[in-house]
């Protein structure tokens, strides 16, 4: 699993305008439509990526974002990016006890 985003553009996409967006630079999204967060009655695309080749997050983010100036007019209203888990690094020393029979 690469790094996992999602754009939401400011309108409806193009089937020209989606090829243009896989040459710039989105060959990892997988388009849709949802509606605009802040009005529902606006339908707009929607790049879900998931970047296996982008060596960070903020990179993989901002090329996509690059990507998006390719189409004159198209603008990115919402970004959303899942939590990612902290994951425990920490590695406690110690050393086995062997339990001592209890006299009843």
């Amino acid at each position: 699993m690469g790094h996992i985003f999602t754009l939401i553009l400011n309108r409806e996409i193009t089937e020209d305008e989606t090829a243009a967006l896989r040459e710039a630079g989105c060959q990892s999204a997988t388009f849709s439509t949802d509606s605009l967060p802040t009005n529902a009655e606006v339908t707009v695309a929607k790049l879900d990526f998931d970047d296996e080749q982008s060596p960070s997050l903020a990179e993989a983010i901002q090329s996509a974002m690059d990507a998006v100036k390719v189409v004159p007019d198209l603008s990115i209203p919402g970004l959303t990016v899942p939590a990612v888990a902290k994951v425990d690094t920490t590695v406690l020393a110690g050393e086995i006890v062997e339990p001592e029979p209890v006299n009843a």
